[in-house]
């Protein structure tokens, strides 16, 4: 009876080690984490796209996005080469495919790329229709009327659809920090700014809520008019209004000098009127740079570029 009570207790015994063995060895193998998406949708001004999550064969045509992408690390297949901006001019080698010009995208050439996912901004607005029939195509133009939230939502769909959702979020708190810098130095300031663009002899001002808006309504300098017409191109005006609103702070872009023109901005105003404002008395003209202000902006890179350059001429 003993030797039958000792090897029930012994069998009790190794069938409660086996037990724990299995439950010690089930516990030390790594838990399935959840699926990660394949696809995401993405709703923009133009309508809906569905793309693949790190999608091949990349097109851009809005070379803000394609600056975010190459700060990125991410791979591009097709830009329209013509007007690369210099500082993304690695983009004009042969390795990448030229897709057309910025206003008449070539439609064969991207459709033989099979591209994943096109890029476009507004210069591009037109062939929405016809681009979205080769691939899922997501329209990520700034508003002007409300520049920071648009900017974001555009690097947050560049997150989403690349993987990359904590690189965007470090990059824009960096880009909130500068914008809260140049805010308080802006507040500082005794004095209005005006914001101009040079086309060969002609000018154009720029106000709060256009193209250049950014200065007056996200940097906080404020307007030597406030009442400039708001469009695309810009109020149309002379050298007379430019000496009559007496900015203490001129801001300058030159379009000619990055889509081929004949004449420079700073020949341009260097005339009487213009010479004979605070700005220009003040060593305050500043000419930006177009490749960031014209070419580009919304991208991680321009629009970091853009705030420094701003700030540097306030100091």
């Amino acid at each position: 009876m003993k030797k039958k009570l000792s090897i029930i207790f012994l069998t009790m015994i190794l069938a409660i080690l086996t037990a724990c063995g299995k439950d010690a060895a089930t516990s030390s193998e790594p838990k399935e984490s959840a699926a990660e998406p394949t696809e995401v949708t993405i709703k923009h001004e133009l309508g809906e796209a569905k793309v693949k999550v790190n999608p091949k064969n990349v097109v851009v045509f809005d070379f803000g996005i394609l600056d975010t992408l190459d700060k990125l690390g991410v791979e591009v297949t097709g830009v329209p080469q013509q007007n690369v901006p210099e500082y993304l001019s690695k983009y004009k080698d042969s390795k990448y495919k030229n897709v057309g010009g910025l206003k008449e995208p070539d439609f064969e050439a991207i459709s033989e790329l099979a591209p994943e996912v096109i890029f476009i901004s507004g210069r591009q607005s037109d062939a929405y229709e016809e681009l979205s029939k080769i691939a899922p195509t997501v329209y990520v133009a700034v508003d002007s009327n409300n520049y920071v939230e648009s900017f974001k939502n555009n690097m947050n769909i560049v997150g989403d659809i690349f993987d990359k959702k904590q690189e965007v979020t470090e990059e824009l708190a960096k880009i909130d920090e500068s914008i809260a810098g140049i805010n308080e130095k802006a507040k500082t300031l005794d004095g209005k700014s005006l914001v101009v663009l040079v086309n060969d002899g002609s000018l154009s001002a720029y106000g709060s809520k256009s193209r250049f808006g950014i200065i007056h309504d996200v940097f906080g300098l404020a307007a030597a008019d406030e009442n400039i017409k708001a469009s695309t191109h810009g109020q149309s005006v002379s050298f007379e209004y430019v000496a009559e609103k007496n900015p203490q702070y001129l801001f300058v872009v030159d379009r000619g000098a990055v889509v081929g023109g004949n004449s420079s901005a700073e020949k341009v105003l260097d005339n009487k009127l213009v010479n004979g404002t605070d700005a220009a008395k003040n060593d305050h003209i500043i000419y930006l740079n177009p490749n960031y202000w014209y070419l580009s902006g919304g991208g991680l890179v321009s629009t970091a570029e853009m705030i420094k350059e701003v700030e540097a001429a306030i100091q």
